[in-house]
């Protein structure tokens, strides 16, 4: 069995980490607030379709996590916060991340995340990952809804192409507890190409979801608001190039095709706004919008929708 430590108990991490508990796995989240007094005093509930997953699971502060374990007591660091907390988390914890060479898995939004990591920790100890077609949400304090199929795909960061990678093995071993746990999960060859693949779909409908107030399905099948999405998709592909990863009409048509078939979800960003959270807009727009000044070329979509956005911030 594995010993993994899940640095951010929401409905993402909280949902996967219920489900590797379940069948055996050492699992330890780490929280902060309400949500972790609540884990502590009463373990995760997490809601997920029919079921109803209850467990017992260490839950602690980033400080307690510095003071009573060592990064070598796992295996696997997952990384499940929101990627507004991600430079946060490595003032917090770089120093104690740095103390031996655990992998550490991102989940997060946009693809800015793993440069940060390797820049701290080194490559080698990065790999990339996404969370596909999951909606997760805290619900109230210690307890976690998720929806969807929940898959991960994960991949060596970066990945070097004919190169066998020192980490591919524990890549298979995460594959196969994963799956067992029952959670759906693909071994990526190019995960910066899947990582862009996914900004593209949270480029497309979280900010305008945010601004509407709308879910993905409102969005894709309104008249009007479907444009929107599919051009802020259209200059996510583009900008991917300023990466040297190349997308084109048919992954935005993919992209759009598979957002357009999904329940009426309410978007991470919207769930965010409706709580007064800070925004990954910088994370996934901005992102699109670096590149897009970078390569000389324009993203009016992107443009307009972060300027709005931002300006219902101020």
């Amino acid at each position: 069995m594995l010993s993994i430590l899940i640095i951010g108990a929401g409905g993402v991490g909280g949902y996967y980490g219920a489900r590797l508990v379940e069948t055996g796995h050492r699992v330890v989240l780490t929280a902060r607030g309400e949500h972790l007094s609540a884990m502590q005093k009463n373990g995760l509930v997490v809601l997920y379709e029919e079921r109803r997953i209850q467990c017992k699971v260490p839950a602690v502060d980033h400080a307690a996590l510095m003071d009573n374990y060592r990064p070598s007591d796992f295996d696997v660091i997952l990384i499940a916060l929101k990627s507004t907390a991600t430079q946060t988390v490595l003032d917090e914890l770089g120093q104690w991340l740095a103390q031996c060479e655990v992998p550490v898995l991102s989940l997060q939004n946009g693809v800015d995340n793993e440069p940060l990591f390797a820049r701290v920790l080194g490559d080698t100890r990065v790999l990339g990952g996404l969370a596909v077609r999951i909606g997760g949400h805290i619900v109230e304090p210690g307890v976690v809804e998720a929806e969807g199929v929940a898959q991960i795909v994960m991949g060596e960061w970066p990945c070097v192409p004919g190169l066998q990678d020192a980490r591919r093995p524990l890549l298979e071993t995460l594959k196969t507890a994963f799956e067992k746990a029952g959670i759906p999960t693909a071994i990526s060859d190019d995960i910066r190409y899947e990582l862009w693949r996914k900004l593209v779909i949270n480029n497309g409908v979280n900010p305008i979801s945010a601004l509407t107030g709308l879910d993905t399905q409102s969005l894709t099948r309104h008249p009007r608001f479907s444009r929107v999405v599919y051009g802020m998709m259209a200059e996510t592909a583009a900008a991917a190039k300023a990466d040297g990863v190349e997308l084109g009409k048919t992954d935005v048509d993919e992209m759009f095709d598979l957002i357009s078939s999904f329940n009426a979800i309410k978007t991470s960003m919207l769930v965010d706004k409706e709580k007064g959270r800070p925004l990954e807009l910088d994370s996934i727009a901005g992102a699109v919008l670096r590149r897009s000044e970078a390569l000389g070329i324009e993203a009016p979509y992107t443009a307009t929708v972060y300027a709005l956005l931002e300006h219902t911030q101020d």
